[in-house]
């Protein structure tokens, strides 16, 4: 379906699930971007947080809100984001993915990776959203080659988000509520990506863990970094690249949107 306007792409990075409820710099940021974009016709989500081994798209017309965490206050467990789905989009997707086989899901739903954000960005729940999981077998050059099949969709009125974080690692998480510097290697590697990232140099992002000891220590696990790959695949020639999001959580959360045009 043609659309007048070629939708951005973005990576979002989330961060703390209570992101859901705070009242801050990230999430303000996430409204304005929310009423700044071109209302899309729908969202597609990438998270972290569906990373299993296989390509599934949700293809429930309600998708459910999925509260997929622990140890955090009832507040968090109560939040609703009653979207639409999108089933006619998710096969969509999965036509524009052959020949890799795509699961149609009708059991998973929205998670934390797609809701916490959204529900501050489109806060009425007007669009409907659909998720693509991540495959947890396969590496981070097949994910980046298989996500550009899915580029058409801007021109469709798709909003494709990446969800998760350019630095995540929970092993040296400063919890609680002091404010901490965030440590160097994660400054590091934040600065060697924005390097990179400008002028589109996404080659050695692909192939991050040759980027040495700051990048392991910043995606000890691949789940929140590939999502980062999925929108860089969605890059059109002369796309501008901006960081509409800035700031670290914890001292090694990053916090950075990436946005592609």
């Amino acid at each position: 379906m043609p659309h007048d306007i070629r939708m951005p792409a973005l990576f979002l990075g989330h961060g703390n699930p209570m992101n859901a409820l705070h009242d801050n710099a990230h999430t303000h940021r996430w409204a304005a971007l929310g009423a700044a974009l071109p209302k899309p016709r729908a969202v597609l989500c990438i998270s972290a947080h569906w990373y299993v081994p296989a390509t599934a798209v949700t293809a429930n017309a309600q998708p459910r809100t999925i509260h997929d965490f622990g140890g955090f206050p009832q507040a968090l467990h109560e939040v609703q984001y009653p979207a639409p789905g999108a089933p006619e989009l998710a096969a969509r997707v999965a036509k524009l993915l052959e020949p890799v086989p795509v699961a149609l899901e009708h059991g998973w739903g929205l998670d934390h990776g797609t809701w916490s954000i959204l529900v501050h960005m489109y806060p009425d729940a007007n669009v409907p959203v659909i998720q693509l999981s991540i495959d947890e077998t396969k590496d981070a050059s097949w994910h980046y080659r298989t996500a550009r099949v899915l580029a058409p969709l801007r021109d469709e009125g798709v909003l494709i988000i990446g969800s998760g974080n350019l630095v995540h690692n929970l092993h040296t998480y400063a919890w609680g509520h002091r404010k901490v510097e965030p440590y160097d290697w994660a400054v590091r590697f934040e600065t060697k990506a924005r390097d990179l990232l400008r002028p589109g140099n996404f080659a050695p992002l692909v192939a991050y863990e040759a980027l040495g000891r700051d990048a392991m220590l910043a995606a000890p696990t691949p789940e929140h970094y590939l999502p980062l790959l999925y929108v860089l695949a969605q890059y059109h020639d002369h796309d501008p690249v901006s960081f509409p999001v800035e700031g670290f959580d914890g001292g090694s959360i990053s916090m950075l949107a990436v946005q592609l045009g």
